[in-house]
C-alpha cells in the first residue's frame, strides 16, 4: 500500500508545467491524473500545438484529459475515480464548479500576494503599478475568483530594472517550492480568510494596452517592464520601442523630444520624466538602432523623434 500523496493536476503554461514537475520528482507525491486546456494553434502557420504541462505529463506516462470546460460529460467522473488528496491547480484557466471543488481540497498556486491582484495578470500589473515586492499564495478554491482562503504566501522584493520574463521565472521557483510546503503541512495549517476590502482585479491583457504617449516615463517604463513579449510598447502610429531606461522622474519636458545622443541610443523626453531608448522599429520595418534611426531622418536634439 503506497503512503504517497494522491494528486490531480491541473495547468496549463510553462509555470505550471514547473510546478508539475516538482511535484512528478518529490518522492512522496503521486500525480496520477493531469487536466489541461485543449491543444492550440500557435504562430502564423497555425501549429496545432500542445500545452506545456500536456507534453511534461505524457512523457511521464501520466494520463491527460483536455476539456473545453470542467463541466464536460465525464470530467467529474474522472476526476473522482483518480480519488485524491489534493487537487493542485496553477493557471488552469477555468473555475472550477462545486461538484470537483467537493472532491478533495482544491489548492491553487497564484502569482501575486491575494487578495492584490486577482484575475488573468497579476505578475504583469504588479510590474505595472510599480510594487516593491510580488509573490505566491496557495490558497483553497471555491466557486469566486481567486476568492478562497489564503494557505501560505511567499513573498518577492523585486528589483527595479527586472522585467516580466525574469519575474515570472522567480515567482515559478517560489511557486514550485510553496507547492511542496503547503501540500506537506496541510493538516496544520490554519486557513485565512481574504481582507474583501483590500481586494483588486486585473484584467487580460490587450495589445492596445502597450500604445504609449510619452506622458509619464515612470509609467512608460513599467509598461516596457510588464508587456515584455507581448504586447510589448508602441506609439500610435505603430513604431515599437525597446532597450528602455528610466533616466529621471520629474522633470517636465515636451512628450517625444529628443534631449540627448547616448552612443547609439537616445534620451526622449515625456511631460513627466525622461527615457533612454535603445531601438525602434517603425511599423512594417525592420528595428534598428535609435541613433540610427533618427540619423536616416535628419532628426537633432530638440525635434520630436516622431
Amino acid at each position: 500500500m503506497s503512503n504517497k500523496t494522491k494528486i490531480v493536476y491541473m495547468g496549463t503554461p510553462h509555470y505550471a508545467k514547473e510546478i508539475l514537475e516538482t511535484l512528478i520528482k518529490a518522492d512522496d507525491m503521486d500525480v496520477s491524473l493531469v487536466l489541461t486546456q485543449p491543444d492550440r494553434p500557435v504562430g502564423r502557420k497555425k501549429v496545432l500545438t500542445p500545452p506545456p504541462v500536456k507534453v511534461l505529463a505524457e512523457e511521464n506516462s501520466i494520463e491527460v484529459l483536455q476539456p473545453n470546460r470542467l463541466s464536460d460529460e465525464g470530467m467529474f467522473e474522472a476526476i473522482k475515480a483518480a480519488n485524491p488528496d489534493y487537487i493542485i491547480v496553477a493557471a488552469f484557466g477555468q473555475i472550477l464548479p462545486k461538484n470537483i471543488l467537493d472532491i478533495a481540497p482544491c489548492i491553487n498556486l497564484h502569482a501575486s500576494i491575494l487578495p492584490q491582484y486577482r484575475g488573468a495578470s497579476p505578475v504583469q500589473q504588479s510590474l505595472l503599478n510599480g510594487d516593491e515586492k510580488s509573490g505566491v499564495t496557495s490558497m483553497l478554491m471555491e466557486e469566486g475568483l481567486d476568492t478562497g482562503d489564503i494557505l501560505e504566501i511567499v513573498e518577492f522584493v523585486i528589483p527595479e530594472d527586472m522585467r516580466l520574463h525574469a519575474l515570472m521565472q522567480q515567482l515559478t521557483v517560489d511557486a514550485c517550492e510553496l507547492t511542496l510546503s503547503t501540500v506537506r503541512n496541510f493538516k496544520n495549517i490554519t486557513p485565512q480568510k481574504q481582507n474583501e476590502a483590500q481586494a483588486t482585479l486585473c484584467k487580460k491583457i490587450k495589445k492596445s494596452d502597450g500604445e504609449i504617449d510619452f506622458d509619464d516615463a515612470v509609467s512608460i517604463y513599467n509598461k516596457y517592464r510588464a508587456f515584455e513579449g507581448w504586447p510589448g510598447i508602441f506609439a500610435s502610429n505603430g513604431t515599437k520601442f525597446d532597450g528602455l531606461t528610466l533616466v529621471e522622474k520629474e522633470t517636465p519636458h515636451k512628450p517625444c523630444e529628443i534631449i540627448d545622443f547616448d552612443e547609439d541610443s537616445v534620451i526622449v523626453g515625456c511631460n513627466k520624466g525622461a527615457l533612454k531608448i535603445d531601438t525602434l522599429q517603425p511599423a512594417s520595418k525592420k528595428a534598428m538602432s535609435s541613433k540610427a534611426y533618427c540619423v536616416g531622418r535628419g532628426l537633432k536634439v530638440g525635434d520630436p523623434i516622431l
